[in-house]
């Protein structure tokens, strides 16, 4: 964690310690100050408001042991008296508000990770509307006030997630999945019937706004590259409609990236609200579907303090009893 000045005075500079190293100023931020507070701090790196060393920087920026960071006035921590009171109120109102996490299924859990069978409809970080998310709730609930998320799960999106305990246990596993040894595979119902059965998608993604101003990802020559393997293992039909359960295996991590792949596909995952058409939408309502269809199944990575190989598999989800009494 980033330490500050040693006066009992509101501060204007923070110092970033050996734990920070490489870490996003965006982040840090949230992680010292609240993750309350994100909004008000990225609207003020934004504005040249906060620098490191002297110079204006962006939300990405990675700051690095020894830095010097400016804080204006809005941001800035209180004396060590005034910070603890405020912080133990600050601990009581956020148990008040933040409802617990019920029927939480641990998948693993150790010193350095945990994994869980994370519920479709839940948020897994704040922002963007949302004031807290699942890792924030989890920090309270389980008492583990530096837990961070591995890797992200849209809102709708159920199944494993990977959380670390502490911050170089989060920076190994981060290389991991950027240097593509750890392994994602979900599972999707998907309209139509995928042909060949078994494939790669190639893409260059882009997130963009539309004219409503609604965010999608789109394909575009500009974008980054994106590349998933497919593999069909059910074909299924339904008064003429026709409809697949697939696995993913994406190679890379980018927004959207299974839903617009198989949306371009001609496949897209039935329930999805942004790509699924909306008469696909309409015979999915009728097989008693409900909600995004694609679960995060299985997960498959190094762990990263004792080298040993982890798989983890979520359970099939509730939410998609009707289509286990077919298969």
């Amino acid at each position: 964690m980033a330490s500050s000045e040693q006066k009992n005075e509101k501060k204007p500079h923070l110092t970033i310690d050996e734990n920070e190293n490489n870490s996003r100023i965006d982040r840090v931020l949230c992680r010292l100050l609240g993750q309350e507070k994100r909004t008000l701090i990225l609207r003020l790196i934004r504005k040249g408001n906060v620098r490191v060393n002297g110079k204006r920087i962006k939300p990405e920026f990675r700051v690095h042991e020894g830095d010097s960071v400016f804080l204006p006035a809005s941001l800035r921590p209180h004396s060590a008296e005034e910070h603890t009171s405020e912080q133990h109120v600050s601990k009581q109102q956020t148990q008040a508000w933040m409802p617990a996490i019920k029927n939480l299924i641990t998948l693993y859990e150790d010193d350095d990770l945990l994994i869980i069978d994370k519920q479709a409809g839940i948020v897994v970080h704040g922002g963007s509307g949302h004031d807290v998310g699942l890792v924030e709730r989890l920090k309270v609930q389980l008492n583990l006030p530096e837990l961070r998320l591995a890797h992200r799960l849209d809102r709708d999106t159920s199944g494993c997630l990977l959380l670390a305990k502490n911050l170089k246990t989060l920076r190994k596993l981060t290389e991991s999945f950027r240097n593509r040894d750890a392994h994602k595979t979900y599972l999707a119902w998907v309209t139509g019937h995928p042909y060949p059965y078994a494939g790669r998608m190639q893409s260059k993604l882009l997130k963009g706004v539309t004219q409503s101003g609604e965010r999608m990802v789109v394909d575009s020559e500009h974008g980054q590259e994106a590349i998933t393997d497919l593999q069909t293992i059910l074909l299924r039909e339904h008064e003429g409609w026709q409809y697949s359960l697939v696995a993913l295996q994406p190679h890379s991590g980018r927004t959207h990236q299974l839903r617009v792949q198989l949306q371009q596909e001609g496949h897209a995952i039935l329930g999805d609200p942004k790509y699924a058409e909306k008469e696909d939408t309409k015979h999915y309502k009728s097989i008693q579907g409900k909600g995004l269809a694609l679960h995060a199944w299985r997960l498959r990575f190094e762990h990263p303090s004792t080298g040993e190989i982890l798989e983890c598999r979520a359970p099939w989800p509730k939410r998609w009893a009707h289509f286990k009494k077919e298969v």
